[in-house]
């Protein structure tokens, strides 16, 4: 029998009662109650909060009562009918310091045993701990690399906008050093790294730091298909769009600056002479342009004009630890564009994807992660899910190729007549000319070798009589 509306009315008088924090989210993942410590808790009313739709995920394109929701959201698993546990760390508020990030512990309990019958989530907001500040590590699950990245979302995101800047990794960290430091100052920035590994972004992260209405114009430019005219022209519009009350000078962003040709090298290099403080140079390459200069493949002095600071983007085959975070992250943003919700990688789905070599780089690792979100059955993705190609570099690392062995020819030559002189010698019974004429050499030669292989004694007679 189903309770009445006056026992439904009770109840929810008592959980509003309750000092810490509660909400439901139904089968629809959308928020249908919410406790009064559960609005205190997230500093918004219960009208902003109930009908929200929680997603999991933790872009930082959610904003307000949204970015709370995603914040909220219970962990796939949990309307599957499995009770679970997991971090939460709320979205920065107005006026409050990124740093102060706390992670609340939250017991998620299915309302249902197992899906389709699972009607909801309650989630038990219990206790505090301070935000976790360690590396994240390939043996976290996936729902404690959902609140690492809740929490270093939370820490970074007030400085850049940080998609493509994640991980742990010592080389990770110094790039975002180096991004604070380039942010704010006015001198040309080189990045380099491979392709796919986000340089272009590294860029629009720093120029847009202090966000996109108070920066000034950036003009994207392919050098590959730059030549002096075209250059020049670049260089015209930037000049033009330079106000005198302009908070930032325009800012040129010379992508594969690497490549390009001579003549507009020559161009650039004397414009950034002539006019140093007139805008300010952004530029991408796959090598540091100063190893470029040294080979004599690309100028010296616009080598040394373009490389104030040189940030190097790492491969990510290079910092295989960031690999579940970036991964985790990639997945959260599908999850952000889809009804479809996933928890995260199975360990042994790390581990193959951590055998690949990863040609792509992030770009690659970002494509790979939204086909198999698409194709997943679960709520967690397994070796199953993953590309084929991803399997087998999984099985060429479990059976390396067994590398051919060198043959010195001496030295293998040289073994095989020391056998032969000693086989010689002990069918002569030690009468060394007799061994000489069974091989078929004179008596000089035979102590010649013998000599040669180390095989004479001492003071043992080796001069043709």
């Amino acid at each position: 029998m189903p309770p009445s509306r006056a026992s439904a009315n009770e109840l929810a008088r008592l959980l509003e009662a309750v000092a810490t924090p509660l909400y439901v989210v139904n089968d629809e993942r959308k928020i249908i109650f919410c406790n009064r410590a559960c609005c205190d808790w997230t500093g918004l009313a219960a009208e902003q909060l109930l009908s929200q739709e929680c997603r999991y995920h933790s872009s930082p394109d959610t904003t307000g009562a949204a970015a709370i929701a995603a914040a909220l959201c219970p962990p796939p698993e949990a309307f599957l009918g499995r009770r679970t546990s997991a971090g939460i760390t709320l979205p920065k508020r107005e006026g409050e310091p990124a740093e102060a990030a706390v992670q609340w512990r939250a017991e998620f309990v299915p309302l249902g045993s197992e899906a389709p019958a699972v009607r909801g989530v309650l989630t038990l907001v219990s206790m505090t701990t301070a935000a976790d500040t360690g590396e994240a590590t390939a043996e976290m699950t996936s729902a404690e690399l959902h609140s690492r990245i809740q929490q270093q979302r939370r820490r970074l995101a007030a400085r850049y906008h940080i998609d493509r800047l994640w991980g742990d990794s010592p080389a990770m960290r110094q790039v975002r050093a180096q991004v604070v430091l380039a942010a704010a100052g006015k001198g040309s920035v080189a990045v380099i790294g491979p392709e796919g590994s986000g340089r272009e972004h590294v860029v629009r992260a720093i120029h847009y730091a202090a966000g996109p209405v108070k920066a000034a114009t950036l003009v994207p430019l392919a050098c590959p298909l730059l030549d002096s005219d075209l250059l020049q022209a670049a260089l015209r519009t930037l000049a033009r769009g330079k106000s005198s009350d302009a908070v930032q000078s325009p800012a040129l962003l010379l992508n594969d600056v690497d490549l390009l040709p001579a003549p507009a090298q020559i161009e650039l290099a004397r414009a950034m002479a002539r006019f140093p403080a007139a805008f300010r140079v952004f530029s991408t390459a796959r090598e540091p342009l100063a190893d470029l200069a040294t080979r004599q493949t690309f100028r010296g002095d616009l080598a040394c004009l373009l490389s104030t600071l040189t940030i190097r983007l790492p491969a990510l085959v290079e910092r295989p630890e960031d690999l579940p975070l970036a991964a985790q992250w990639f997945l959260e943003q599908a999850n952000s564009r889809s009804a479809k919700q996933v928890s995260g990688f199975s360990p042994e789905a790390l581990d193959r994807m951590a055998d690949y070599g990863w040609p792509g780089d992030l770009t690659e690792l970002e494509a790979m992660v939204g086909e198999v979100h698409a194709g997943c059955k679960g709520p967690e993705i397994d070796p199953g899910d993953l590309p084929p190609r991803i399997a087998w570099a999984a099985d060429a690392a479990a059976h390396p190729r067994k590398l051919l062995e060198a043959i010195d020819l001496e030295q293998f030559l040289a073994k095989i007549e020391r056998e032969l002189i000693e086989r010689a010698i002990e069918q002569a019974r030690g009468n060394k000319t007799k061994a000489a004429q069974m091989l078929g050499m004179t008596r000089p030669r035979f102590y010649r070798r013998l000599v040669q292989l180390g095989m004479a004694a001492d003071g043992e007679e080796t001069l043709e009589p």
